[in-house]
């Protein structure tokens, strides 16, 4: 069967965005692929690789007329808004130049795609939105603070999105998921090096002890968090259900996180946090 219904993912060569695409390639919905290399976007009948960075709104509106030129009579259901980025480093010494870059790629570029796309999502009609987010948006984990202020912010543009496009039948949708188990967690280890070896000796001094305590977070991220999949099927949901949720707290973890946080005291939650943070 021809597709009839189609939907773009941005940051679709690996990991959570390789899994979106393979969803919804599976079942039957045309996917415009947007990645910085299109080498990187595996051969399949239903899959068209675009070429988008996030951070240039030029490329975004061009993009959006690569799609326009190819959809044919195929309506633009969905937008996935799933490239980002994670900075991370104790806030008293990151470099500020990270923390803008953090927030061009997973805010600012994500409001320039979309904005690029709305003139073809509105012609479907029922269009969806769909951003990934994370529980740190809701949940600030101490040592990727840059990485959180993107996600909390990310959570707020969404909010107030949803709210402007509803009178137009269109929906807004955030994912929320915790650990999930891709393979950026093999490169974990690098960036931990790579922040440490950025930091002045008086920024490990104070800090250095917890951040290598971060090393088996990473390791045991990379085998006991959720698969993509799952966050895929959240994605689906958000895009094609008749009741799309406004967010999907995805996995076990993210739903304890999300319920710790709302119902023990503050300093209580803290004290667990940093507890967690400590065993590594």
């Amino acid at each position: 069967m021809t597709p009839t219904e189609a939907v773009l993912v941005t940051g679709a060569s690996t990991g959570i965005g390789e899994a979106m695409v393979e969803n919804l390639a599976d079942n039957n919905i045309r996917v415009f692929a947007a990645v910085r290399d299109l080498s990187s976007v595996a051969e399949h009948p239903l899959v068209t690789p675009v070429r988008l960075d996030v951070t240039s709104a030029a490329e975004a509106l061009e993009a959006a007329e690569t799609v326009r030129a190819a959809l044919g009579d195929t309506k633009l259901r969905g937008l996935i808004n799933n490239a980002g980025i994670a900075v991370g480093g104790p806030l008293e010494f990151v470099e500020l130049d990270e923390f803008r870059k953090q927030l061009e790629v997973n805010v600012i570029g994500q409001l320039a795609v979309t904005q690029a796309f709305l003139p073809l999502l509105r012609e479907h009609g029922k269009a969806r939105i769909v951003f990934t987010s994370s529980i740190g948006g809701r949940v600030a984990a101490p040592f990727i603070g840059p990485y959180a202020a993107s996600k909390h912010a990310l959570n707020g543009m969404a909010e107030s999105l949803r709210r402007e496009l509803k009178p137009w039948g269109m929906g807004v949708s955030v994912l929320a998921p915790a650990s999930v188990a891709t393979p950026i967690w093999d490169k974990a280890g690098d960036q931990i090096d790579e922040i440490t070896g950025t930091l002045s000796p008086r920024a490990m001094e104070l800090y250095g002890g917890t951040i290598e305590s971060m090393r088996g977070m990473a390791k045991g991220a990379r085998t006991g968090g959720i698969p993509a999949s799952k966050v895929a099927e959240a994605a689906h949901h958000a895009l094609f259900s008749r009741r799309p949720k406004a967010e999907y707290l995805i996995g076990t973890e993210a739903k304890m996180m999300a319920t710790a946080s709302n119902l023990l005291p503050y300093r209580t939650f803290d004290k667990a946090v940093l507890k967690e943070i400590a065993k590594g």
